[in-house]
């Protein structure tokens, strides 16, 4: 298992707009307990979360925080890959950041170009670790072959709906965390008779049970985004859930197949 001191209920921070609600929302999530939060340099919310870091009553020391750049549009150009780096510490109001991430393996990404950059910001102590989101098994072992740092996780899609075994096991075997977005499929769990079922049993709500079951494998971490206190509150009570082989399994039949997110660019894509 890797860095067991990886908080594996973090806090997803995307949103198309009213991206002011992050610093709320990140102070309240931290007052109530989590201790890892995800944003990105393409979100736009950057300065939002940093501003809800350093409202809460929490020490920064205690705080995983990742962020991301290298979109498939975002910079222009391989060579402006330190700046938008700083950007990203610029933005959030912090010298260095505990995790951060390729954020897709397209546009101007390439493999031998990019990753040295994260090497040097790893070495400089700009971040603290390095991850890769939205590769395949494929481009992630390529991007190994490249990384002088250790791969501290991989970010992608995952929850009941699109279980991911191949990405998952090559986060086992590799001994790195994988971190699934969108864990609630965008709220299309709620609705699925299995979830439902197994939710009912356990007197849990169905994003509750999706968050369990991704749980339940190893090197599994999870970063649902969440508004209401509620919704925080609840979301992290998933971890204290401890589903039985028979409530796995039949999440495990669940026959439909379905990814959220899919743009043109995503490497499954082509």
């Amino acid at each position: 298992m890797p860095r067991d001191d990886f908080p594996q209920i973090g806090l997803g921070t995307y949103s198309d707009d009213n991206r002011e609600q992050w610093t709320e929302n990140v102070r309240t999530a931290l007052e109530v307990g989590y201790r890892h939060v995800d944003t990105a340099q393409v979100y736009e919310n950057e300065a939002y979360v940093g501003e809800g870091i350093e409202r809460a009553d929490v020490d920064r020391d205690d705080i995983f925080l990742s962020t991301k750049t290298v979109h498939h549009d975002v910079p222009p150009g391989p060579e402006q890959v330190p700046e938008a780096i700083d950007g990203c510490l610029e933005r959030l109001g912090v010298d260095a950041v505990d995790l951060l991430y390729v954020h897709w393996p397209s546009g101007i990404y390439e493999h031998e170009e990019i990753l040295p950059y994260y090497d040097e910001a790893y070495e400089a102590g700009t971040t603290r670790n390095v991850g890769l989101s939205n590769f395949t098994p494929e481009l992630l072992d390529e991007a190994l072959e490249v990384l002088d740092a250790p791969l501290f996780a991989h970010q992608a899609e995952m929850h009941p709906l699109l279980p991911q075994d191949d990405l998952v096991a090559h986060a086992q075997e590799h001994d790195y965390w994988f971190v699934a977005y969108s864990p609630l499929a965008q709220g299309a769990v709620f609705d699925v008779p299995e979830i439902r079922e197994v939710a009912e049993k356990h007197d849990a709500t169905p994003a509750q049970v999706s968050l369990a079951w991704l749980l339940d494998h190893d090197n599994v971490a999870v970063i649902p985004k969440a508004s209401s206190r509620e919704h925080l509150e609840g979301n992290l009570a998933a971890a204290d859930l401890e589903l039985d082989a028979e409530d796995r399994e039949l999440i495990d039949s669940i026959d439909r197949r379905e990814r959220q997110i899919d743009p043109d660019h995503g490497p499954w894509n082509w």
